[in-house]
């Protein structure tokens, strides 16, 4: 009557010993022109989603929009994912002013306030990066360059201590045609581009343009739920139905899972950046990358991003 104990704990010991050890949670930095285009707000709850999974912590959130509304917003996601904790930073003098389709409609849905006092995005990143080990930090950049270009020229040095990879949405790696996150601010692109001590990886404009995020998900994914501000959204942002391509999202999901098998990685090279903000990726010497996606990643990319931006707060 002893042998089925004994088997059973030799069997329960031997199934730890083959457990995969937790990583410690990504800390992760989102940068973001949240107001533009809806995909950073799906980005944004992808990173909660991964938050409440225990895979990331997100750390802070500055903004690149230069707009009134759009720190509120953000406030409203993080407290309704459950995270109000994080604090948020905001641009002085940006480079994009105006309120977009989404920001107020959302907050004025929600009856959030409308206004609030917030750091500046230079100055909350360096407090956020001087508290962190050593190589231990992410930023996600999924709008301009404008905050990351200045905290280059304040303390070039703390990024190289702190930051182990930039993920960022910025560039056209297959046509010659500037994008947005790139053109708007071409000075700051440049800079970051071309002086970023450490690691850069960069979702290119043609993996979002071929990853969209089908709009009747947005009926089958969120019955948890009577109301939600990425829902709304979204359904502010353009007339309904559209499917949204999924630019930032993709950079956010690469930034927590960059082993997973979603994307191919370039040869390493540099990234240039010209006076008309096209880019232009050179192989060689460098520690800069862009991702490369095919069509079973695609796949599974739009599944992973679906299923994270959709899961229930905490």
């Amino acid at each position: 009557m002893q042998v089925f104990p004994n088997v059973a704990r030799f069997l329960l010991i031997a199934s730890l010993a083959i457990l995969p050890v937790l990583a410690e949670p990504v800390r992760i930095i989102f940068d973001t022109d949240m107001g533009n285009d809806v995909d950073d707000a799906i980005a944004l709850a992808l990173l909660h989603a991964m938050e409440t999974r225990g895979e990331a912590h997100l750390l802070a959130v500055t903004i690149t929009k230069d707009n009134r509304y759009a720190a509120p917003f953000v406030a409203l996601f993080n407290k309704t994912y459950g995270h109000a904790r994080i604090p948020i930073g905001v641009v002085k003098d940006g480079v994009t002013k105006d309120d977009g389709n989404y920001l107020r409609p959302v907050l004025q849905s929600f009856n959030a306030p409308q206004e609030g006092i917030f750091p500046d995005a230079v100055q909350l990143l360096r407090r956020t990066l001087a508290v962190q080990p050593d190589g231990s930090v992410v930023i996600v950049q999924v709008g301009f360059s404008t905050n990351l270009a200045r905290l280059l020229a304040k303390d070039r040095d703390l990024i190289a201590r702190k930051v182990r990879l930039l993920s960022t949405m910025a560039g056209n790696f297959v046509e010659t045609t500037p994008e947005f996150n790139v053109v708007r601010d071409v000075p700051s692109a440049q800079k970051v581009f071309g002086d970023w001590p450490g690691e850069v990886v960069s979702s290119g404009f043609e993996i979002g343009r071929a990853i969209r995020y089908p709009a009747n998900r947005l009926a089958s994914d969120f019955k948890w739920t009577d109301k939600s501000p990425l829902v709304e959204a979204y359904r502010a942002y353009k007339t309904m139905p559209y499917d949204e391509p999924l630019w930032d999202p993709t950079a956010a999901l690469y930034a927590v899972r960059p082993d997973a098998g979603y994307f191919t990685l370039s040869p390493a090279g540099r990234i240039q950046v010209d006076e008309k903000g096209a880019t232009r990726f050179i192989p060689g010497e460098g520690k800069q990358h862009y991702l490369i996606v095919n069509e079973q990643q695609k796949a599974r990319v739009l599944e992973a991003i679906s299923l994270l931006a959709s899961q229930p707060p905490k």
